[in-house]
């Protein structure tokens, strides 16, 4: 069934509604087979965030080590983004989503038996290949079901579920590893995935084709519709991607300085790493709705912009903090600058994104996505082992000042279409 062919209106405060598609025979609204998995996985995630860099440090290796066990997530990821545009078109969106969860839930569940660093890169890399087709048919079934003057609201929502999860996540994951071992999260996480698998199957609604499908749009080759794709669409995939590309090193540099610069620098233990984490994911999380408010009314350049400017200060004033009360507030400076951005990158890549391309057009934009978060982990173990935690903070810092001034002077304003008038 095509996507655009039944809707159903969801409401949300002041007049802002959102269409979801529906069967005739199953009318679920998006809640169930996108919100309601995208809440259960990011509370997985968000466990593993105060737990993942100390389990690593269990191996006994270096903070280079680290950073590259928490950028082989990022790493599968770049592998999974290509092929996972060619399978949207392929086997659909449902077919995508099931196999990414599955590789997801199987890699995270077998960290609980690894025995070496090598084993533990290895699952983390399945499990970015599994997020990665996970993000990508998400990404283009939201971007088919939401018009223009909407987007950001709809995604914006979309952002804040993940940050409901993550919010609470890294407390839970705090506490459990505290009281059972560090590798006890993994089991859960694990468990929660399968679960994910099971709502999915239920509830997605399959849209078959996932883009049209002609002798014209099919072609023989699916890596030249790729560089065809990226060959009109470079000048917005180089300006806008390069701001992707700032923009997520210093969100995923943010889940590796913390927790080190905590356990390691203020002396902190996991469950105290896990109350600042979980602290800054409430203030982020909090911020979703002004953020999609911002980017309908006033533009999107109006969020993303103030969004990596604040990230970057909060992530300056880490080195500056020496108490658990001193690295709250920095880290709630950092969690109030990435709210107010909440969906924004996922909102530009939908609006720059051709209707006939856009699986493939997404995975390019997934691609450089990706490659900022794995560069930002690699980046802060490299810089830590060579200068220091804090050196390699303000690296990060500067990170998010080079994507505030590429949104600010180098990427177009995307909000180009407004409500119809009512009258």
């Amino acid at each position: 069934m095509c996507i655009a062919e039944y809707y159903m209106i969801f409401s949300c405060p002041q007049n802002f509604s959102i269409r979801f598609p529906v069967n005739k025979r199953k009318r679920h609204p998006l809640i169930l087979p996108v919100y309601l998995p995208t809440l259960i996985l990011s509370f997985g995630r968000g466990m593993l965030i105060p737990t993942l860099p100390l389990y690593a440090k269990t191996f006994d290796i270096s903070y280079g080590l680290v950073g590259l066990v928490l950028a082989a997530e990022g790493i599968g990821q770049l592998i999974g983004d290509i092929p996972g545009g060619i399978l949207l078109r392929k086997i659909g969106r449902k077919g995508v989503m099931v196999l990414g969860v599955a590789c997801v839930a199987l890699s995270v569940m077998a960290l609980f038996w690894a025995h070496h660093i090598y084993e533990v890169l290895l699952y983390r890399l399945l499990a970015g290949f599994g997020g990665a087709l996970w993000n990508i048919s998400r990404h283009a079934y939201m971007a088919d079901a939401t018009a223009v003057y909407q987007r950001g609201r709809a995604l914006s929502i979309f952002g804040g579920i993940n940050r409901i999860g993550t919010f609470a996540g890294p407390a839970v994951g705090g506490a459990v590893a505290a009281g059972f071992g560090l590798a006890i999260p993994f089991l859960l996480y694990g468990g929660l995935a399968a679960c994910v698998i099971a709502t999915t199957l239920l509830f997605f609604e399959q849209a078959e084709p996932p883009e049209p499908r002609t002798l014209a749009s099919a072609p023989i080759n699916p890596l030249h519709h790729y560089a065809d794709v990226f060959k009109v669409h470079f000048r917005n995939l180089s300006t806008a991607g390069a701001g992707q590309l700032f923009a997520q090193m210093i969100r995923a540099g943010r889940h590796v300085v913390v927790p080190l610069y905590a356990a390691d620098v203020v002396g902190l233990d996991v469950q105290d790493v896990g109350w600042i984490l979980s602290i800054s994911a409430f203030i982020d999380m909090s911020m979703f709705y002004p953020a999609g408010l911002i980017m309908d009314r006033f533009g999107r350049k109006y969020a993303m912009v103030p969004c990596f400017f604040i990230q970057a200060v909060g992530m300056a004033c880490i080195p500056l903090s020496a108490t658990f009360t001193g690295l709250l507030l920095a880290t709630s400076l950092l969690g109030f600058g990435n709210g107010i951005g909440s969906g924004t990158m996922m909102t530009l890549g939908a609006d720059l994104a051709p209707k006939e391309s856009m699986g493939e057009f997404l995975g390019i934009w997934r691609l450089i996505g990706d490659t900022g978060q794995m560069g930002g982990p690699l980046v802060v173990g490299g810089v830590a082992d060579l200068l220091g935690l804090s050196a390699a903070t303000l690296a990060i810092a500067g990170f998010g000042l080079m994507a505030a001034a590429t949104f600010a002077f180098l990427v177009p304003e995307t909000l180009t279409r407004k409500p119809p008038d009512p009258a």
